[in-house]
């Protein structure tokens, strides 16, 4: 009867440790990266950067085309005339963004993979 008893109390106990295990990795489980993009500090869509599509910003006349490949947001083309959101190239790591000032577009990178550097100096 004891060996009984204390094979249920193993039973429970690993019962326990694989439920904890679960709720542990299912709560610090990431979503995955995506693409935030905002229009003059409005949402204007929330894109998976492990999807690959090509979203055209704005209308005819102000606009941006954001690409995303390869698991990376570019802006690779603008109205705007100093086409500073286009020279900004990629985005992947998390926090990272593409700002166009003339249009008011910003693309920011949730939920992306760490970068190794803390700031880049060019």
């Amino acid at each position: 009867m004891k060996k009984r008893k204390n094979d249920f109390i193993l039973l429970a106990a690993v019962v326990i440790v694989a439920a904890l295990i679960w709720g542990f990795t299912r709560m610090t489980q990431s979503e995955g990266a995506y693409a935030v993009v905002t229009v003059d500090g409005e949402v204007y869509g929330t894109y998976p950067l492990d999807t690959d599509t090509e979203i055209r910003i704005g209308d005819d006349e102000h606009y941006n085309i954001l690409v995303i490949k390869d698991g990376k947001a570019e802006i690779t083309e603008a109205s705007c005339p100093d086409k500073l959101c286009v020279k900004q190239g990629e985005a992947e790591y998390d926090g990272q963004s593409i700002i166009c000032l003339p249009n008011k577009v910003v693309v920011e990178i949730k939920g992306g993979k760490q970068s190794d550097y803390d700031a880049v100096a060019k």
